[in-house]
């Protein structure tokens, strides 16, 4: 008889759930792994484009990469430029090795190298354009082909970060349904200040229809620059979002372009910039 079935009841009820988790270590170690180490999949999204999704989807991914961290950015923007920064040989890449495959044709989600040590990328591609409409007609789990391919992989990092479309089609919806967590990407403006309405409202829906466990991580705010435009949009989130909207603002600066054109991201670029900084600032307080 075992040293454990000695044990009153009551106490071996209390042992019970940290024999489990162990017996767990022993019969799936790779999926134990992303347990213990709290593995976090983070959409990073917003209805209008030009407001920073890309760059904060690159610079928490390098910055966190560059802090030891395994990091794979998905990037299921039609546009590609997580991709087109990150991936110096992008225009050779064929539709069949980017999301589209996974999206559209059910395969593997293919996984490539970056620059950035301990950073992978699963890239974009231009016909990803078209996916909104295929998925509208396909019949069977359109919201999970994202998902599905996803959880074979997930478990290789500490971090997944997904670069959405700025719109709230069924990419958007697959990327959401995938998640654990979203940031809304807020800049200066009335329209995208009005955005955040409806995209609320999308996180409402998937999380009664697809994912329930989906949560808001918070609203970052933007291309901040000392104009009244700025001041007025920052008080009009603060009264209305003022528990969501994340601490950490993010400034204009021109190095965070320049750091794109020049194929790097802004950590390897210069990392001193006021962006730099800044999501150095946010890496340290949302992911460590």
């Amino acid at each position: 008889m075992s040293f454990f079935s000695k044990l009153p009841l009551d106490i071996r009820f209390l042992f019970l759930p940290y024999l489990m988790q162990f017996q767990n270590v022993l019969e799936n170690p790779q999926t134990a792994f992303s347990t213990l180490t709290d593995l976090m999949i983070v959409s990073i999204a917003t209805q209008k484009g030009g407001a920073g999704k890309t760059t904060t989807s690159i610079a928490l991914s390098a910055g966190l990469a560059r802090k030891g961290k395994k990091v794979l950015l998905v990037d299921i923007d039609q546009q590609a430029n997580s991709s087109k920064v990150l991936l110096r040989h992008y225009p050779t890449i064929p539709k069949e090795q980017s999301v589209h495959a996974t999206i559209i044709e059910r395969k593997p989600l293919p996984i490539h190298k970056t620059d950035v040590p301990n950073l992978d990328i699963a890239p974009g591609h231009i016909l990803l354009s078209n996916t909104d409409v295929e998925l509208t007609i396909a019949k069977d789990r359109r919201e999970d082909r994202l998902k599905r391919e996803l959880d074979k992989v997930k478990d290789n990092y500490e971090y997944v970060f997904i670069d959405c479309p700025p719109n709230l089609g069924w990419l958007t919806i697959n990327a959401l349904n995938s998640s654990d967590q979203v940031i809304i990407i807020v800049a200066p403006g009335y329209f995208e200040l009005d955005s955040i309405v409806q995209f609320y409202k999308t996180i409402a829906e998937v999380q009664e229809f697809f994912n329930p466990d989906l949560q808001l991580k918070g609203i970052l705010f933007t291309r901040s620059d000392p104009t009244v435009n700025t001041r007025e949009s920052l008080t009009i989130l603060r009264q209305m979002y003022g528990k969501e909207l994340l601490p950490v603002i993010i400034p204009e600066n021109t190095d965070l372009r320049n750091a794109h054109f020049n194929k790097q991201d802004i950590f390897a670029y210069n990392p001193h910039a006021k962006g730099a900084v800044a999501y150095d600032k946010l890496i340290n307080e949302l992911f460590l």
